[in-house]
C-alpha cells in the first residue's frame, strides 16, 4: 500500500499528501464500523507468569503458593510503555481481548506455562472502530478494476490484517508505524479504541486508548494443558 510505504520509508512525522489522503479516506468511511461497548462488558488481558506468596509454619517459610499478578502488573506502565501494533513507545494503550482464550493465545504460551488472566469491565459506554467488520481471512484479489465499494472494503481488510499480525521480537519497529499512525488518527477523531480480529484465536483484540477506561475486577491463574499448531502450504492444504 502507498500509505504504508510512505510512512515507513519516506516521511513519518510530516505526512506526504498520499498519507494525508489515506487518513482522510479512513475518516470518511469509518462511521459504519463504529461499535458500542456497553458498560460492564467483560474484557480480558493475559500475562505470562505469576507472583508467589510464602506459606509459613510459624516464622518458618515451608513453601510458596502461586498467585496471580496484582492489578498494577496487569496494566501497561504509565511512563515507559513498550511499543505495540497500535501504540508508539512511551504512550500506553491497554490491549485486551473479547474472551479468555483469545487473550491467552495472543501471548503464545508454551505447554505447562502458568498465565495470569485479568478481567476488566468498562465503566462507561465505549465507542470503538471495529476494523474486523466484514473481515475476510483472504485478502481480496481482483482480475479487473473493482468499484468504489469493493475498493473501500479491500482497504479495510488490509488494515485489519495488518493489526492482526502477531507481534514478535524479530519485528522491525518501523513495521509498526503504519498501524500506529492509523490508531492515533482514530484516537484524534474522538473514539475510545479500536478492535481487530485475532489471527491466533476466534475472538477479537481491542486496544483502548485510555488505560483507565476500564476497571480491574480480579485475576486468576491458568495452566496451559494443550498447544495446537496448524500449518498451510502453498496449495492451501492444512496439516496438523
Amino acid at each position: 500500500m502507498n500509505f504504508s510505504y510512505s510512512v515507513r520509508c519516506k516521511s513519518r512525522y510530516v505526512l506526504e499528501e498520499v498519507a494525508v489522503q489515506f487518513l482522510e479516506a479512513i475518516k470518511n468511511t469509518c462511521q459504519n464500523r463504529v461499535e458500542i461497548i456497553h458498560p460492564n462488558s467483560a474484557m480480558w488481558r493475559a500475562q505470562m507468569g505469576h507472583d508467589t506468596y510464602p506459606l509459613k509454619d510459624g516464622d518458618v517459610e515451608i513453601d510458596e503458593i502461586l498467585v496471580p499478578y496484582p492489578e498494577k502488573r496487569m496494566r501497561p506502565l504509565s511512563n515507559s510503555a513498550s511499543e505495540g501494533r497500535a501504540n508508539p513507545k512511551g504512550i500506553p494503550y491497554l490491549y485486551v481481548a473479547s474472551d479468555k482464550e483469545t487473550a491467552m493465545s495472543e501471548i503464545r504460551p508454551w505447554l505447562g506455562s502458568v498465565i495470569s488472566i485479568a478481567r476488566f469491565t468498562n465503566i462507561q459506554e465505549l465507542r470503538i472502530i471495529d476494523f474486523s467488520k466484514h473481515h475476510n481471512e483472504r485478502l481480496p484479489c481482483y482480475l479487473c478494476e473493482p468499484d468504489d465499494a469493493k475498493k473501500i472494503e479491500a482497504v479495510w481488510t488490509y488494515i485489519d490484517n495488518a493489526f492482526s499480525q502477531p507481534v514478535t521480537n524479530n519485528d522491525q519497529k518501523s513495521d509498526y508505524v503504519p498501524t500506529q499512525i492509523i490508531a492515533e488518527f482514530i484516537r484524534s477523531l474522538g473514539y475510545d479504541g479500536i478492535a481487530f480480529k485475532s489471527s491466533l484465536s476466534k475472538g477479537h483484540n481491542l486496544a483502548l486508548f485510555n488505560v483507565n477506561s476500564v476497571s480491574f475486577k480480579g485475576c486468576n491463574l491458568f495452566t496451559v494443558k494443550n498447544v495446537e499448531f496448524s500449518f498451510v502450504n502453498s496449495d492451501d492444504k492444512h496439516f496438523r
